[in-house]
């Protein structure tokens, strides 16, 4: 017989273990990996205080990808002005603390990157769309599908080897048995206007956008608003895309489409929707968190705002006023779940969770396992196709380099003989841990994209420094209506210092050619690398190319050791 152990002691064991074991394969490895199935079930998972008439499930910026993967929280999310020091700029034990969460357990290795390592050897992945399935199946069953809306919050479409080759075909086939009711975008604007059109038309749900509108006659574009009855509960929905799309993209992909944050625009469609009957508005948005918060203070009659795009994950949403905020993470990690009790018209209780989709104690559903193994069947050789190891932890997501990107600005660096390398501060892209091969599908979770061009140009040093402020200012504007979400911009052959708490143009210094240690000369003319420029005639080798070149050259990846960046004044 199996031996039985409180979850307490399952804890303090599998903290010991987990360093025990760290790296092992055979019985020690798969004792600990029994331990860790053992201490969670799928029903324990699906426990909850169901509340109400209406059950929303939110699920945002998977980036294509189908299958369960490892993905390191970050070690740094700075938040600036009224936003610093409280959620989602909160990382490591001051998580553990605010949310009060003990170390070592699955909602510790789910939300932070303390002692990941250990921990994912042991929880092992999460994510995986047929498990998402599986999840949102058993909560329609237990409330029924009169009182369940499923959101899907935008960036579904790219990220992956095989949605780069089907053009997001794949993505649209598998959500489709996922029959969300609605859903927003960003990242699906890349694969161009007319594109995003057909699979529009292809998906059989509402694609929403209240802020985007024509450059001629400055018409919707998409609807705005799609109205339900759940639990007898009349529910608006509203959709935001990213604001900052033909600024963080490239316009020329979409050159008709107008976007921005539009607040006059969404405070008469709240009002609109108020005035056919709402009783519950929910915002489903690409916003962004920050952006979110600040619009929770500014648009009025909001109750839920469902927010995606900055790939912040909280274990329950927060308050803002009257209305109720939750981001529900990315990589298909979590499945977001509120319950809202309505009587007379209003909300009137609440019950709120982020369930981790733990892929070892879930089980698949067969009806998109069997989609994921059709959509992926012609591309599934190349995809396992071995092209290195790595002997580090390489990820990326964080407010500065991750250890991924360095790989990147190194291979930047060799492969187009390059001085100074930028990679740009991409949230998406999954985690690979120490000893693990390097596969086509890994390569591609960091790279896939449709403006990959890696170009080789000069730079002044003053030209780098206003990149490197102006990429500083929209991470910490005080101002989150002047956020454009993603990360710092990533640096290779050079280092400097920031302080975000100051004003653009005084948050970059000190910066510094690695290779000679001498400082950067603003006139001085640098051989730079790079990627993803959102310019039209960008010339080079795609990144995903050179990058392959670059891993199946070296066979053994380690993540270059010199520090590139110091932050300061925080």
């Amino acid at each position: 017989m199996a031996a039985k152990f409180s979850r307490r002691e399952f804890m303090q064991y599998g903290a010991v273990a987990g360093v025990t074991f760290a790296g092992a394969s055979g019985f020690a490895g798969n004792l600990t990996r029994a331990l860790a199935q053992q201490a969670l079930t799928q029903e324990g998972l699906l426990k909850f205080d169901s509340k109400g008439q209406v059950t929303l499930l939110h699920f945002t910026d998977v980036h294509a990808q189908l299958k369960p993967v490892y993905f390191r929280p970050p070690d740094t999310n700075i938040g600036v002005g009224a936003f610093e020091g409280i959620p989602p700029h909160l990382v490591g034990e001051a998580f553990l603390e605010y949310f009060g969460l003990d170390a070592g357990s699955p909602l510790a290795y789910a939300h932070t990157m303390v002692d990941y390592v250990n921990l994912a050897r042991s929880y092992g992945k999460l994510g995986g769309l047929d498990r998402t399935a599986t999840l949102v199946k058993a909560i329609r069953a237990e409330r029924g599908d009169d009182k369940v809306l499923f959101l899907d919050g935008g960036d579904t479409w790219q990220g992956s080897y095989t949605s780069l080759k089907t053009n997001g075909q794949d993505m649209v086939d598998c959500m489709k048995l996922l029959k969300p009711d609605a859903m927003v975008g960003h990242w699906e604007f890349t694969f161009g206007a007319e594109r995003v059109l057909e699979l529009v038309e292809e998906m059989g749900y509402p694609f929403l956008a209240s802020n985007i509108v024509d450059t001629n006659w400055e018409e919707p574009v998409f609807d705005s608003t799609a109205m339900f009855e759940r639990g007898g509960v009349k529910v608006a929905v509203i959709g935001q895309a990213m604001p900052y799309t033909p600024i963080a993209n490239p316009r020329w992909m979409f050159p008709e489409w107008s976007f921005g944050i539009r607040p006059e625009v969404l405070q008469a469609n709240v009002d609109q929707a108020r005035e056919d009957g709402a009783e519950v508005v929910v915002l489903l948005s690409h916003d962004g968190f920050d952006v979110d918060q600040k619009l929770a203070t500014v648009v009025s009659g909001i109750d839920v705002i469902l927010t995606g795009h900055t790939h912040d994950s909280i274990p329950r949403a927060i308050e803002i006023g009257n209305t109720l905020l939750l981001s529900s993470g990315s990589h298909g990690k979590y499945l977001g779940r509120i319950d809202l009790e309505v009587s007379g018209g209003k909300v009137t209780g609440y019950s709120s969770n982020m369930i981790p989709v733990f892929s070892d104690v879930i089980t698949p559903d067969p009806e998109m396992a069997t989609k994921i193994s059709e959509v992926r069947a012609p591309f599934e050789d190349e995809c396992n196709r071995v092209i290195g190891k790595t002997e580090d932890l390489l990820y990326r997501r964080g407010n500065f380099n991750g250890t991924w990107d360095d790989v990147i600005c190194q291979g930047l660096i060799e492969e187009r003989d390059a001085e100074i390398s930028l990679s740009p501060g991409f949230r998406w892209g999954t985690t690979l841990l120490p000893g693990q091969d390097i596969t086509i599908d890994d390569l591609y979770a960091q790279t896939s994209m449709n403006y990959p061009n890696a170009y080789r140009l000069e730079f002044t040093g003053q030209q780098l420094k206003d990149i490197l402020e102006d990429v500083c200012d929209n991470l910490f504007n005080k101002d989150p209506f002047y956020q454009q979400g993603g990360d710092m911009v990533r640096v290779g052959g050079m280092s400097y210092a920031c302080a975000p708490k100051e004003e653009i143009g005084n948050r970059i210094s000190d910066m510094t050619v690695i290779r000679t240690g001498e400082p950067v000369d603003a006139a001085k003319k640098y051989v730079v690398a790079g990627w993803a420029s959102v310019n039209e005639a960008t010339e080079g080798p795609p990144i995903y190319e050179l990058m392959e070149n670059y891993i199946t050259r070296k066979k053994v990846i380690t993540a270059p050791q010199v520090s590139t960046v110091k932050v300061t004044g925080y």
